[in-house]
């Protein structure tokens, strides 16, 4: 019997021995999975160019994949991509980090995959490992991996996955490690509780999640993060906490870190919770973006070890306290911004020697920056921008020779690298308290009270300097004109200095410039021709709002470069400017320039990459080319204002990304453009003032169906009003005024949803995802007339809501559905053949400011309803057949007479008294045609039949008594005869 054991023993272990001696050769239904798997993933860097059954048909050797040694199942799936590692540049703290890091982002992006999983993931039965994380798939979590019982390691982390997170995942209760950070953006489920094997969980990133009791379930857990910072430290930034105490699952008894930023609890609270108070060990205190009020609480006072304190973004109140300053000595950041905070800046500052960055942007600070800041010699970064702060800037002078003007403060903070001050109201030059600053990278004192001469000593001192902004003051730079910058900047804005007549030739030192604006700023001169070779590594120019003359084409050797170009509001003419295909943003409006066929039809380029385009105001005549199919990116084109004529090019149908066209006030002919029916995704169209006719074509509200703006008004369109245009379901500004409409009005307006007060947004604007261009480029700028008066709109013009149909040949009553428009603030149907009464449920549109129905046929009464339109400002009813009294109101009393007249009404503020029998003759439209001149036939007319008849028929019956009786006789007669009848 032993030896038959031994026989047994000794074929196993030889069966062993051959099983891992021999080649591990994949399952073949697993390798089809894996290949229905590839067939639906994107692999921009051919990553699974292995994964080929007829060049290698093991699969265990195919990238990513593992199997067991034994069985040959495939255990462990590795397609994650490790995600991009982006360079800390301390002079970059405040600039675009997308240009920065642009190279980095776009290596990782042509290494990792996207596409979507397929679910036939599920058919590896044996899988235990499965990474997909640090990817693009951009999908809805893949519900199925709940399926995948035999998982041990899950990371989904940063893999594109969106949606809610299944519940089923509770389901996978042989997980040991579990990583969901920075996936999902909905609700982590309370079944992960389920998984009481876990030893790893993270969950950062998830701003959804509650942290309740089933954390506690999970007894074996040795790693939770929460958020995206260090594990060693607890973070629940974006955690929705079940109640106010401190939560039970973590020891706190050494905790030195705290984060609680973003947090939300069941119940609604305004106030920091207490128990952090009694955390004394605490270094670091994270509790911003939350909801707390009132005063920054006593309690802090407690945390003597602090060095890093942020309460940014909350709605905290009251001043400074000091022993804010005294007690926190060790405090090396601190960050009051985005808050309520007000009074001085206490100068107990001075006390924090150890601060390295101090944040107090956005609240209400006032009077002057305590001179003690001096004390704080290792300062690197101030930011006091947006504040209510005032005086004179008095910085750092100690050691220096300054005058008697600029207090000395008590020591030196020449280790400041990033000061922010803009948008407060300091005067004075502060150049003269700036110049030690030797250390300075970053400067940014844009929109206050600065004033004076700044010259080369001023500057002399800043050789560190990389970024200068500046603009919205009112300084004037004084230099030689052989001046040489000791700095070499990156960004530089000097907006609304005074730096002409002559253009600043010392720009052409600064050739690592990627950002220059000068606009508003006083040139009178040309552009050099070595400015456009000497600062080639420009990215954003800016020298709008000057007087800038002469032909740019004369001065370029090559095509211009920059991505962002503004030259508007100059004196520039001849042609437009030839620019590469990079350049992405220009706006040449209001100049002088007269050709633009050179500009859009270059041969040499199939493609342009211009995103924005505005040539508005100018003197472009002639046919537009007619080949903007080269331009397939645009996204907003202004050609409004310019002497163009014949018929809108088919090409401007290629335009599939185009969300604004304006050609106004041109004389553009023919119907209403068909190449617009390609034009899906126009939020804007304005082709008003132009000499187009025909009808509107009935796909109009189909084709167009993002439309918030529809601008006709001032040409030769005719017919009816299609009932299609109520298809446009978002729009915000109907504008037919001044065509030859007729018919009724439709009864659909109310389906133009975007005019409802509950469904009013601000949001009117173009989405470029580029913070460089002053979000100018987000704008769609129009003209409303009101009064009479054109009125231009662009930063509020998604409050603005407006119905104009004036002055056309529309008939029928006025729709009662259209005072559904409860958001409607303009509305005109004036000049129309208008009948009927005035909808008495008119008094619904309570945002209404501007109504205008006047030169209509309307009758009846004016509804008293109209005295509910508080925010009235303008109303005028005059011309119609209306009759009676005239509803009283605060705002309708305050109108003018004029607003009234050509009626038969009566009361203030119309001079006739309601129980007098003065009437108010009424006045024809013929009166309207005439200038208000000329004799009105219709009186006229009715006096002389009064006068012939009363002398042919009435007076010989009073002369003549036979004739009377024969009449009555007649009459009587008559009258049985009808009687008989009946």
């Amino acid at each position: 019997m032993n030896s038959f054991l031994l026989i047994i023993v000794f074929v196993h272990l030889c069966w062993v021995s051959l099983s891992l001696s021999a080649e591990t050769v994949c399952i073949g239904s697993e390798r089809e999975t894996l290949l229905k798997l590839k067939h639906h993933i994107i692999d921009p860097s051919n990553r699974l160019s292995s994964w080929n059954a007829s060049l290698n048909p093991n699969c265990c050797h195919w990238y990513g994949v593992l199997c067991n040694n034994v069985t040959s199942y495939v255990v462990e799936l590795h397609l994650n991509t490790p995600l991009p590692s982006f360079p800390f540049d301390e002079s970059l703290i405040y600039e675009t980090y997308e240009e920065v890091h642009r190279e980095t982002f776009n290596e990782y992006s042509r290494r990792a995959f996207s596409g979507e999983i397929n679910p036939c993931l599920v058919d590896l039965k044996h899988l235990n490992y499965l990474d997909l994380s640090g990817n693009l798939f951009q999908t809805p979590f893949p519900s199925f991996i709940a399926k995948m019982t035999s998982l041990t390691h899950l990371n989904l982390s940063d893999a594109g996955f969106m949606g809610n997170i299944p519940p089923q995942i509770g389901n996978l209760s042989n997980l040991l490690y579990l990583d969901l950070s920075v996936v999902a953006n909905g609700t982590i489920p309370s079944q992960i509780g389920n998984l009481s094997n876990l030893l790893h969980l993270d969950l950062g990133g998830s701003y959804y999640y509650e942290i309740v009791d089933w954390l506690s379930s999970l007894s074996n857990l040795r790693y939770l993060h929460l958020s995206h910072t260090h594990p060693l430290h607890l973070h629940l930034s974006g955690c929705t906490l079940s109640s106010y105490n401190q939560p039970s699952f973590v020891n706190f008894s050494s905790l030195i870190t705290l984060d609680l930023s973003y947090i939300s609890y069941h119940s609604t609270i305004s106030f920091i919770p207490k128990w952090v108070f009694g955390l004394k060990k605490l270094v670091s205190l994270f509790l911003d973006n939350n909801y707390f009020e009132g005063p920054i609480p006593d309690g802090i006072r407690n945390l003597t070890l602090l060095e890093n304190l942020d309460l940014r973004g909350n709605s905290l109140s009251s001043s400074i306290p000091h022993w804010l300053f005294g007690v926190l000595s060790h405090l090396k950041f601190l960050d009051l911004s985005s808050n309520n905070l007000q009074g001085v800046i206490p100068d107990a500052l001075g006390s924090l020697t150890s601060l390295i960055a101090l944040y107090m942007e956005e609240n209400q600070l006032k009077g002057p920056i305590p001179t003690s800041l001096g004390k704080v010699t290792s300062l690197v970064t101030l930011d006091l921008s947006y504040n209510q702060l005032s005086g004179n800037l008095t910085l750092d002078y100690y050691g220096n020779n300054v005058g008697g003007e600029h207090p000395k403060l008590h020591g030196k903070i020449s280790s400041l690298r990033v000061l922010r001050l803009s948008s407060n109201q300091l005067g004075g030059n502060p150049f003269k308290s700036l110049g030690s600053l030797s250390k300075l990278l970053y400067l940014d004192i844009d929109d206050n009270n600065f004033q004076g001469v700044v010259n080369e000593s001023h500057l002399e001192n800043l050789i560190c300097l990389r970024s200068f902004h500046a603009s919205g003051n009112k300084l004037t730079l004084k230099v030689d004109r052989n001046w040489h910058p000791t700095f070499q900047l990156t960004n530089l804005d000097m907006s609304s200095w005074q730096l002409g007549p002559n253009f600043p030739s010392w720009t052409h030192s600064q050739n690592e410039l990627l950002y220059l604006k000068m606009s508003n700023t006083g040139i009178l001169d040309y552009i050099p021709p070595y400015f456009w070779e000497a600062c080639y590594s420009l990215e954003y120019l800016n020298f709008s709002n000057n007087y800038i003359h002469g032909k740019i084409e004369n001065s370029l050797s090559n095509p211009i470069l920059f991505e962002i170009v503004d030259l508007s509001s100059n004196h520039l003419h001849g042609k437009l400017p030839i620019f590469s295909s990079q350049v992405g943003w220009l706006d040449l409006s209001d100049n002088s320039f007269s050709s633009m066929n050179d500009f859009l039809c270059r041969k040499k380029i199939k493609k342009f990459n211009l995103y924005y385009l505005n040539l508005a105001l100018n003197n472009l005549s002639g046919k537009i080319p007619d080949c903007w199919i080269k331009w397939p990116y645009l996204l907003n084109v202004n050609l409004q204002s310019n002497l163009f004529v014949g018929n809108m090019p088919l090409s401007m149908g290629s335009l599939v990304w185009l969300q604004s066209l304006n050609i106004r006030n041109n004389s553009l002919s023919g119907i209403f453009p068909i190449a617009l029916k390609k034009n899906n995704k126009l939020i804007s169209l304005d082709i008003g003032e132009n000499n187009l006719s025909g009808t509107i074509p009935t796909w109009i509200g189909e084709k167009l169906p993002e439309i918030k703006i529809l601008r006709l008004r001032s040409n030769n369109f005719s017919g009816h009003i299609p009932n299609g245009i109520c298809d446009m379901i978002f729009l915000q500004d109907f504008d037919l005024a001044q065509n030859s409409f007729s018919g009724n009005i439709p009864k659909c307006l109310n389906n133009f949803s975007a005019m409802f007060q509950k469904n009013k947004s601000t949001d009117l604007t173009i989405n470029t995802n580029d913070e460089r261009v002053d979000g100018r480029l987000e704008e769609i700028s129009i003209i409303l007339w009101t009064k009479g008066r054109p009125l231009l709109y662009n930063s509020i013009l998604g409050l603005v809501t407006n119905v104009d149909l004036s002055n056309n040949n529309l008939s029928g009553e006025i729709p009662r559905e259209i005072t559904y428009l409860d958001g409607l603030i303009y509305l005109n149907l004036s000049g129309n053949q208008l009948s009927g009464q005035i909808p008495p449920s008119i008094g619904n549109m309570r945002l209404l400011e501007s109504i205008d129905l006047s030169w209509n046929q309307l009758s009846g009464k004016i509804p008293p309803t109209v005295s509910n339109l508080s925010f009235l400002n303008n109303l005028d009813l005059s011309h119609n057949h209306l009759e009676g009294k005239i509803p009283t109101g605060t705002q309708i009393q305050s109108f003018e007479a004029s607003d009234f007249v050509g009626n038969n009404l009566c009361g203030p503020p119309l001079s006739i008294n309601c129980t007098s029998n003065q009437q108010i003759p009424y006045v024809d439209r013929s009166k309207r045609e005439n200038g208000g001149h000329g004799v009105n036939w219709f009186f006229v007319s009715f006096t002389v039949g009064f006068i012939v008849g009363f002398w042919i028929i009435i007076a010989p019956l009073l002369i003549y008594r036979s004739w009377r009786y024969a009449y009555f006789c007649f009459l009587d007669n008559m009258w049985y005869k009808v009687q008989s009848y009946w």
